[in-house]
């Protein structure tokens, strides 16, 4: 149980209301409010604020989302965030993240399975995940594969927002909803730096 009590899926609050009406709206009507933004607004302004620089971040960014996927799944990997994990693992596949990929992720650097950009990528996601942030060389590296300056932006503003995400959920001890015991099962604590 999180340790701020979930708000309803139909909130009395009329901006929190609003938000997560908005979001309803992006997703569908029938779309289960997340347990992470029932949370989140508490605070509705910082929701409102979450939610436009997540959404861009997912959604608008220039680099492949698959590339970003995979980046945000080492991360939960390693801060073992399970609902991190949970939530964009189906959001990994249907990017194109292979189950291979998946299947070998914490193993990345010994795996045959990811490219060079995609090894890049990883790195960074690594560093910044421990911290305090990516090194020059990590930096050079993708610039090496080819990144130019926004997809740089890109990539370090999504490892490091989802590092927020974690930490944000851990503090909150907020857990997968039912319906996720799938995608946590492939979460293999093992694997966890």
């Amino acid at each position: 149980m999180p340790h701020v009590p979930l708000l309803p899926e139909m909130p009395e609050e009329p901006h929190t209301r609003a938000l997560f009406d908005r979001v309803r709206g992006a997703m569908g009507p029938d779309f289960h409010m997340p347990d992470l933004y029932r949370v989140l607004g508490h605070a509705p302004a910082m929701f409102e604020a979450w939610l436009d620089f997540a959404w861009p971040l997912r959604q608008r960014a220039k680099t492949p989302r698959k590339l970003r996927e995979l980046m945000i799944l080492r991360g939960a990997q390693m801060s073992g965030t399970t609902y991190e994990w949970a939530h964009h693992l189906p959001m990994a596949l249907a990017a194109g993240v292979s189950e291979l990929q998946i299947d070998s992720l914490a193993n990345w650097k010994q795996s045959t399975h990811f490219d060079a950009q995609e090894r890049a990528a990883l790195e960074l996601a690594e560093e910044v995940t421990r911290g305090p942030g990516a090194s020059k060389q990590a930096i050079e590296r993708l610039r090496l594969e080819g990144f130019e300056e926004e997809a740089l932006v890109e990539l370090v503003l999504t490892a490091s927002f989802y590092v927020c995400v974690g930490r944000l959920l851990h503090s909150f001890e907020i857990q997968p909803e039912p319906g996720y015991e799938e995608q946590v099962k492939r979460m293999d604590p093992a694997n966890f730096d």
